[in-house]
């Protein structure tokens, strides 16, 4: 015959987690609470990568970027002709007195476009490096 089972072993579902067991979920909440504001933060602050003339990089006008439009697209992206700017993956021409075009604070081009859309026929803005004029 079966030793009769002992009831007092089983936990109760309504069974309060031990102190120790009760501080780690809270540190785990923490970590997990601080990492999602870090990662908004990061999303709101829409800087430039780290290039060789600005080693910590730059922050996009707010004006032309929401959060995440802008990229830098190198200097062999953008042509200079008589007219103004052509962006070569797309063809979209940006004359020179556009109010889209801004100065960029490396020495790479950047263009912002609705959702970074590399593809996108519109700028939203163009970061011009400076030509040493």
């Amino acid at each position: 015959m079966r030793a009769p089972l002992d009831h007092s072993r089983i936990p109760e579902p309504w069974h309060t987690p031990e102190p120790a067991t009760h501080r780690y979920r809270w540190l785990l909440l923490t970590v997990i609470v601080v990492l999602t504001l870090a990662g908004v933060v990061a999303a709101f602050a829409h800087d430039a990568l780290p290039s060789t003339t600005q080693p910590l990089g730059w922050t996009y006008d707010y004006s032309c970027c929401s959060a995440f439009d802008c990229r830098s697209v190198g200097t062999a992206a953008v042509a200079e002709t008589s007219e103004g700017y052509v962006v070569k993956l797309t063809g979209e021409k940006i004359p020179y007195g556009d109010k889209r075009i801004k100065r960029s604070k490396d020495e790479y081009f950047h263009q912002c476009t609705i959702g970074g859309d590399p593809k996108a026929t519109h700028s939203i803005c163009l970061y011009v490096p400076d030509r040493g004029l």
